[in-house]
């Protein structure tokens, strides 16, 4: 009997002590692990982990496009210095633009303006005067054509804006690698660009309206002087009989 009430006592003693003591069971270090705050991984706007760098929802880092959030733009059908264009159905057309760019700078400047104007009707011929006046002053007073360039570079912007090609600052900067910071800002990269038109036209003029001509041509399609024009021929109808059976 005293040996069952020593047994009794040593047990109540034994769960005492796991009650009051610092031991935890697995569920609780659990609930303590799980209750610590994990930093959260957010991820910025453009697609990449927030504090890797700069990316866009593509997968392509910022550096690879023009303009942070605009699409890229596209590169000129032809280059600055392609005299002659390209071996395509276009090539009649820009023999056309070459020889119009060397011989007669004022046609090709009216031309490429009037695909870009509203109202093509009256713009070919304003477009023409006022840039044969500004040639001829520009010869006069100095020497050479350097004021109708002014008004040209106008035209370069235009045609780059419509279609969303890339400027002359932009495909410098992508090539070499430098000054790309310049581009991140959409109002300080269109300054550059126009800057850069500006000196295309001062710089390499005749080339500048060549380039434009071929590419608006190929955006608004010109057949030129020597492509193959569709010929109509006018068939008579055939001779018609009436049936033995019908009446007279």
């Amino acid at each position: 009997m005293q040996i069952l009430l020593l047994i009794l006592l040593f047990n109540i003693g034994r769960h005492n002590t796991l009650l009051g003591g610092s031991e935890t069971s697995p569920s609780d270090n659990f609930v303590v692990a799980s209750s610590e705050k994990v930093p959260e991984r957010t991820t910025s706007p453009l697609g990449k982990l927030a504090g890797e760098g700069e990316w866009t929802a593509e997968g392509l880092p910022i550096g690879h496009i023009s303009v942070v959030g605009q699409p890229v733009r596209k590169q000129w059908s032809s280059g600055l210095f392609s005299c002659l264009g390209r071996c395509d159905e276009f090539y009649s057309s820009d023999l056309e633009v070459c020889v119009l760019g060397s011989a007669f700078p004022c046609v090709l400047y009216g031309s490429n303006a009037e695909r870009l104007s509203s109202e093509p009707a009256e713009s070919f011929l304003n477009n023409c005067k006022i840039y044969t006046t500004l040639y001829v002053l520009g010869n006069i007073l100095f020497g050479w054509n350097c004021i109708a360039p002014w008004l040209a570079h106008t035209t370069r912007t235009a045609i780059r804006r419509k279609y969303n090609l890339q400027g002359n600052f932009e495909s410098f900067a992508q090539s070499t690698g430098c000054l790309g910071s310049l581009a991140n800002n959409a109002e300080r990269l269109e300054q550059l660009e126009v800057a850069c038109d500006l000196a295309t036209h001062y710089l390499c003029h005749t080339c500048a309206l060549c380039q434009e001509g071929r590419e608006i041509r190929r955006q608004v399609p010109h057949p030129g002087f020597f492509a193959a024009r569709p010929v109509y021929a006018m068939v008579p109808p055939s001779e018609q009989t009436m049936g033995h059976g019908a009446s007279t």
